[in-house]
């Protein structure tokens, strides 16, 4: 468009620069005129010389490496039911990261765009020749990486590494660490669309007690609304929504309810005619309110860019303005990509406009990053209590505030599989409280998937089980004792448990430095094939105790009971020990302790403890860091550092070492200012 008259003020000018890259004047007639560019696609095409593997620019449903691209990635937050598979199309969420990697270096590429983006990856193979007195030759890799925006500005950050250790801690600093979560949001999840009332959820939390599966958090979807409005409650199947919440508190659980960004327009309810009037509706181009549809039909759009929105929305989580809520009430945002029913791609136009004038176009793949969930449950507590939110949709950036899933998934082994991948990508990304719904969202499963299931998600951060309302209840104990006992061991196991060749390896994985797990993703499988990496490592079958060295592969039978996990040499892992209902009943327990030691004899580890609910270890440093390190057969056990305050009277009920050569013929336990203490009734196993 054009502009005539005086030069712009300050204010415009930084207006326009930030929306539309450059103001260019005109040395012409009288009066002055001043061209600015409208919004237009930009890119930028990166060699990544000596890289044949990347990695990053999830939600795809795909393989952890990225491919050759025929087709670009896209990254374009939408609601996708039943996802294709082996798609680069885009799903809920976006992160413009992208990370190579070889045996000696990391890098990575971080392109900083909210707008529609495509990535295309090239991998090719330069013959370099030299020539001096003879004929040289050298094939060396090459990644040509080339992105693409709709609009935006060039906000390309390169991260250096020079390890995967540095490069996500460098992320980290730009974008914000993973949060830390309550404990209980760590423990096992139990979801359904949905449970028809309180009677009904009652049931299911007394059948999780008589069958003696622990579990931490009971959901409701939708239909728990007053007609799908967002903060209330049906008054006739959940007329008393505190005493609900009260009594699974007494058993220390939880309950999460969906809160969704679309308002359902009626002029009778008094939360909508606040949004309307305060101006916090996204505007259609015309300026009016936009209107979308979805699931209590005709609809409005919070807009969550809006500071003042922001405010508005997380003051309606306040006990005295949710009516029927309580402190142990925490929140699900899905369809927040945003899902629009009868929208271009079932969602918003792009034209749509946002507070301050921005398009929809421009910052469309932040929409659910802005959504003030967490802010609100945080204020809520008087900024004490750490709060769980789970979202769908999610940018760079969305980990400060609480976990993500994959979506509706599909109850296939295929999908069971492919949420691996899905969910490392995610990790890469810095996104490391992640899940799948366990059985998958849409069919019914048989029950070895589901047990096949559970055993996987069981060792991955975010553990819900979820199902649509037209599938048959799948509580754990509806398939037989056989199933019930499988489910029960591995949701109990979950909540205890606190080179080359390996670069396109995406369906096992790590829990950290200590733990390889692989899960078993096909049916009917009696062995599976498990690649133990590093020549020089040692790993020991948690179940077994058996040392296997690393550089290998090994094949291991299993059962439907069994999962293979690998404790790696040289670690000190720490699990608690007990029977338990949900996991506050965790810190009461003892804990043991595994030291696996390596090739040299040692071993280290550490332990963290704190109140598991509060801000504290970060306001007031009440948390306890144990340092644990095996060497020159002593265990010692020190402070990791002398900041944290956490009075902790954890017991420790035994020790076990595993790759001693020798059974040693005594043990002695020194506590400092008391009397050593001597053992000989040990128990050795070669």
């Amino acid at each position: 468009m054009k502009q005539s008259g005086s030069w712009p003020n300050d204010n415009f000018l930084q207006l326009c620069r930030g929306r539309y890259g450059a103001i260019l004047p005109h040395t012409c007639a009288t009066p002055l005129k001043y061209q600015i560019f409208r919004p237009s696609s930009i890119g930028a095409d990166l060699c990544l010389h000596g890289f044949r593997n990347v990695y990053g620019l999830p939600e795809h449903s795909d393989d952890l490496r990225l491919r050759d691209t025929s087709e670009p990635y896209r990254l374009y937050n939408l609601d996708v039911f039943a996802y294709d598979l082996h798609s680069r199309l885009g799903l809920y969420g976006s992160v413009p990261l992208l990370v190579a990697h070889k045996p000696d270096r990391t890098l990575g590429v971080f392109w900083l765009n909210a707008s529609e983006t495509f990535v295309n990856v090239q991998q090719k193979t330069l013959l370099l020749k030299f020539l001096k007195c003879c004929i040289y030759s050298s094939v060396r890799p090459r990644t040509d990486v080339r992105w693409m925006s709709e609009s935006g500005v060039i906000d390309c950050t390169v991260l250096l590494g020079p390890n995967p250790q540095q490069l996500f801690s460098q992320f980290a600093q730009l974008t914000g660490f993973q949060a830390l979560p309550p404990l209980f949001a760590l423990g096992y999840h139990q979801s359904r669309w949905n449970y028809d009332d309180e009677a009904d959820v009652e049931a299911v939390d007394a059948g999780f007690n008589h069958h003696g599966i622990p579990y931490d958090v009971i959901w409701l979807d939708i239909e728990h609304t007053d007609g799908k409005r967002y903060f209330t409650w049906d008054p006739v199947c959940f007329p008393e929504p505190t005493r609900l919440q009260r009594r699974l508190e007494q058993k220390k659980r939880k309950l999460v309810v969906i809160n969704d960004p679309h308002i359902k327009v009626d002029p009778d309810w008094s939360l909508y005619c606040e949004a309307r009037d305060g101006g916090h509706f996204v505007k259609d181009r015309e300026g009016q309110i936009y209107r979308g549809t979805c699931w209590p039909g005709d609809s409005s759009y919070l807009d969550f860019s809006s500071p003042e929105t922001r405010s508005w929305y997380s003051g309606c989580f306040s006990l005295d303005k949710y009516k029927g809520s309580t402190s142990s009430l925490h929140v699900w945002n899905d369809m927040n990509e945003p899902s629009v029913f009868n929208g271009p791609e079932q969602t918003m136009p792009k034209d749509a406009v946002h507070s301050g004038g921005w398009e929809h176009r421009d910052l469309h793949n932040l929409y659910g990053f802005y959504q003030a969930t967490v802010e609100g449950l945080i204020t809520r507590s008087g900024g004490s209590e750490r709060p769980f939110v789970l979202s769908r949709s999610f940018f760079a950036g969305s980990q400060k505030f609480g976990a993500i899933w994959t979506g509706d998934n599909v109850a296939s082994w295929e999908y069971l599989k492919i949420s691996l991948p899905m969910l490392l990508s995610l990790s890469l990304a810095g996104i490391a409280f992640c899940g799948a719904d366990v059985g998958g969202f849409f069919q019914d499963p048989e029950p070895e998937l589901l047990v096949r299931w559970y055993q996987a998600a069981a060792l991955q951060p975010f553990f819900r089980g979820h199902s649509a309302k037209m599938m048959k209840r799948r509580e754990p104990w509806l398939f037989g004792e056989e199933v019930t006992a499988a489910i029960r061991t591995a949701i109990q196991q979950s909540t205890l448990q606190n080179k080359h060749n390996t670069f396109t390896v995406d369906h096992q994985y790590m829990i950290g430095g200590a733990l390889l797990v692989c899960p078993v993703t096909e049916p009917g499988v009696q062995e599976v094939e498990v690649l133990l990496p590093g020549s020089g490592e040692i790993w020991y079958n948690v179940h077994s105790a058996a040392a296997y060295r690393g550089g290998r592969t090994l094949s291991l039978p299993v059962t439907l009971n069994t999962v293979p996990v690998f404790q790696r040499g040289g670690s000190v892992i720490c699990r608690s020990e007990g029977h338990f209902s949900c996991t506050a009943d965790l810190q009461r327990l003892p804990i043991s302790i595994t030291v696996a030691l390596n090739n040299q004899g040692v071993a280290a580890g550490e332990l963290y403890l704190d109140d598991f609910h509060s801000f504290r270890y970060r306001d007031a440093k009440s948390f306890c860091l144990r340092r644990f390190d095996m060497r020159s057969g002593w265990l010692f056990c020190r402070a990791a550092g002398g900041e944290g305050t956490f009075d902790c009277d954890t017991v420790v009920q035994s020790v076990t070492v595993l790759g001693v050569k020798t059974k040693p013929s005594a043990v002695t336990v020194h506590v400092p200012g008391e009397e050593l203490q001597h053992y000989h009734n040990l128990y050795y196993n070669s």
